[in-house]
């Protein structure tokens, strides 16, 4: 039986539908209407093997920080929702991935203590 699920969330600044599979093929379908998030999000969904449809709107005239983080979060409630249990999913992961000219590091824990650091600079203000 595939591991999927589905969440909504509306707020007064987005509105978002999201699915994923954990058992796909990398499929995916993303509307957010933030071109290069949606690039990542799809590369996401094909270098994990998740299926992913995300269609999302929100206030980007102010900038797509709402977006961004509400997406995060239904995310982060689809995954809890599939892994109520953990059963047969590993706590941890962790992977360095050169791409372009940036070398992307990820560590995963599933043990349930969120926590995110982000060592950037951005080129622009949205």
């Amino acid at each position: 039986m595939p591991r999927t699920s589905t969440v909504s969330r509306t707020t007064r600044e987005t509105s978002i539908e999201l699915t994923i599979n954990i058992d796909g093929k990398g499929d995916s379908q993303i509307n957010t209407g933030i071109g290069f998030f949606d690039h990542m999000l799809v590369c996401f969904a094909r270098h994990s093997g998740f299926d992913l449809t995300i269609d999302a709107k929100g206030d980007l005239e102010v900038d797509g920080h709402h977006l961004i983080e509400d997406i995060g979060i239904v995310m982060g409630q689809a995954f809890d929702r599939i892994m109520a249990e953990k059963s047969g999913i590993a706590r941890f992961g962790e992977a360095r991935i050169p791409m372009d000219e940036a070398l992307a590091s990820v560590v995963v824990d599933i043990g349930g203590r969120s926590y995110l650091v982000m060592d950037t600079t951005f080129e622009s203000e949205k």
